[in-house]
């Protein structure tokens, strides 16, 4: 497992006031993770509607009312020699204060980056932190980027073409990363239709009422290159963008969370999160999605995930094999990640990778866990 060198006094203030950001706590009082800190309150921040609808391009750039959002690629991958991968690339924005954008210095915007390769034997994540405003990183709705220093997720440069004319500004994108012990190199094209989440993309997420707007492209195609070190190998397979934005996402007492993204090999996917609660059963919404994209959103308690084997990582034990049953759509797999290890040890730890997936719906996915060991 790898990281960014050792932070500059620079960079340790951008990790702390991301934290602070992420729980409206001083920075005095940062948590060493930040995922309970999802439950602190969020005076003077938008809170998600109900009825609001989606408006593509513009939803896919930055909502800055809001507090906490994010732009999420996972990908299974495949070489020559059908030797599997997979890749993680996330980029994070966290606002210090209400009041929206605003250029320069006086941005309140925390921006932070996560990118992750995993192989059966080998798993390497990096991050890297900035300050908004002053075009370190950021994002544009059209033409769509994502960027955090040379890392970046954005529409080719001939994006306006009528191949890439179709109204939504993901249909195809380019990834890039690099760090000292690995970089990728990926096309995406879209092979099917944005998904909302939950009711119209209003995602539940718990009894009490937490939300987030959340909507996923989960039908790209993906080409490209990956290098590990000095070794670079083409890879194929496919991949899942989540869209999320939130000011309050958990409740006071949910503790973290167990999420899926699966690929069967019928076309068919399935989006599953288990939300962990201190004082009560977890709250498990989900979404089934048909090959050709339409969306069954599936209330708390119609999924059901049972953890088996864990993988110890320092005190923690990780549940890295996982039972899931949905008894509406016949569905009975068997979880087991490709590499049990695969721990983002980053400043805001979690375990991050890609898994098998066997039974009555065979394919392929990826298992984030967070919270564990906090």
């Amino acid at each position: 497992m790898s990281a960014d060198p050792a932070p500059s006094s620079w960079q340790k203030y951008l990790i702390a006031a991301f934290a602070a950001a992420a729980t409206l706590a001083s920075p005095g009082a940062v948590p060493a993770q930040g995922y309970a800190g999802m439950a602190q309150t969020a005076a003077g921040f938008a809170l998600p509607d109900p009825d609001r609808r989606f408006g593509f391009p513009a939803d896919h750039g930055p909502h800055y009312d809001f507090r906490l959002e994010w732009w999420y690629l996972t990908a299974n991958l495949t070489g020559p020699d059908g030797a599997p991968y997979g890749v993680q690339w996330t980029l994070f924005r966290s606002a210090l204060a209400p009041g929206g954008e605003r250029e320069g210095w006086l941005s309140p915007e925390i921006w932070m980056g996560h990118a992750a390769v995993t192989t059966p034997g080998r798993h390497e994540a990096a991050q890297k932190f900035a300050r908004g405003g002053i075009g370190q990183a950021g994002v544009t709705a059209e033409p769509f980027e994502a960027w955090i220093d040379q890392w970046r997720l954005a529409a080719p440069g001939d994006d306006n073409d009528d191949d890439n004319d179709d109204g939504d500004g993901l249909d195809r994108l380019r990834l890039t990363a690099s760090t000292a012990d690995f970089a990728y190199d990926l096309a995406l094209t879209a092979t099917g239709p944005i998904v909302p989440q939950g009711r119209n993309g209003y995602s539940v997420k718990s009894p009490e009422g937490q939300a987030s707007h959340y909507y996923s492209q989960p039908f790209y195609r993906i080409d490209g290159t990956l290098t590990l070190e000095d070794t670079t190998v083409p890879v194929a397979g496919q991949g899942w963008l989540d869209r999320e934005w939130s000011s309050q996402p958990l409740s006071e007492t949910q503790q973290g969370w167990d999420w899926v993204s699966l690929h069967f090999e019928s076309g068919a996917k399935l989006m599953a999160y288990r939300l962990r609660d201190a004082k009560a059963a977890p709250f498990t919404p989900a979404t089934w999605i048909a090959a050709d994209g339409t969306p069954t959103p599936l209330p708390d308690g119609a999924v059901t995930m049972t953890p088996g084997a864990t993988t110890r990582i320092g005190h923690a034990e990780i549940p890295t094999e996982w039972d899931i049953a949905l008894p509406e759509k016949g569905l009975e797999i068997h979880l087991r990640a490709l590499n049990p290890r695969a721990w983002n040890d980053l400043d805001f730890a979690y375990w991050e990778g890609p898994v098998r997936v066997t039974g009555s719906h065979p394919g392929v996915g990826y298992l984030e866990m967070t919270g564990y060991g906090e």
